[in-house]
């Protein structure tokens, strides 16, 4: 009796590789050296839903609050529709939830910038909860106005895995065409201040890290092969194979 075992073909491993690639692109999200800015966040009593933690939509709200302070704090947004220039509006939000926090939990909320377009700004943002100490972290009264950067002793309070990540987009308008225009040139050096690359230190997931173990054509033939990076174009004899 033949034993059939099943090839893994190349547009297989290029898809398991292009999933464990936006799997530790979501790990590294997680983390606090990925983000510039920081602010607490007080959840509220109406936060919580019926399973006892801060219901899904609230987050984003958390999201938005600190896109906006630091957008009115550090580079000078103007939120008035007859006196501001140019506004904000969101266009893409998008939440993972991996953890829940509930009230009366005091999070953090973190915040850079993936990109800094003619007209728009792409966020990336996190809610890391407090350490699980019994004790709310000892914030003050100004981390709640001013909010603080990385490397503040206060992010030792908080949790070294955000609950929440998400991103947001930003396109800034006339308020009297409501047509995109360029950013204040005033905003860039606030925004371009928080853009920061991923951390580059999350394990690879095993089957897609640097070595592939694969079926061959024959059901008794395994072949290991090194991922480069780069493909090349594949033979009629090599079907089947990956290097």
């Amino acid at each position: 009796m033949t034993s059939w075992v099943p090839r893994l073909l190349p547009r297989n491993v290029r898809s398991l590789a292009a999933s464990s690639e936006n799997q530790r692109v979501e790990d590294g999200r997680r983390h606090q050296e990925a983000y510039g800015y920081f602010l607490p966040i007080q959840t509220r009593w109406q936060d919580n839903d019926q399973y006892g933690h801060v219901n899904n939509a609230v987050y984003y709200s958390y999201f938005d609050t600190i896109i906006n302070h630091y957008l009115i704090r550090y580079c000078g947004l103007k939120t008035g529709l007859r006196t501001s220039p140019t506004v904000g509006f969101m266009v893409t939000n998008q939440c993972t939830f991996h953890t829940p926090v509930g009230f009366p939990q005091i999070p953090v909320a973190a915040l850079a910038v993936d990109k800094v377009g003619r007209s728009s700004v792409h966020y990336r943002l996190a809610l890391f909860p407090p350490k699980p100490a019994g004790d709310l972290p000892a914030v003050e009264h100004r981390d709640f106005s001013d909010g603080f950067f990385f490397g503040h002793p206060r992010l030792a309070q908080f949790a070294a895995l955000a609950c929440t990540t998400g991103s947001a987009v930003h396109v800034f308008v006339n308020p009297a065409t409501g047509k995109p225009t360029g950013l204040p040139e005033d905003f860039r050096p606030g925004l371009l201040r928080l853009v920061t690359q991923l951390p580059n230190r999350i394990k690879d997931l095993e089957i897609s890290s640097s070595w592939i173990m694969q079926v061959g054509p024959k059901a008794n033939d395994t072949y290991l092969y090194k991922r480069h990076g780069t493909q090349r174009k594949e033979r009629p004899q090599d079907r089947g194979r990956v290097e």
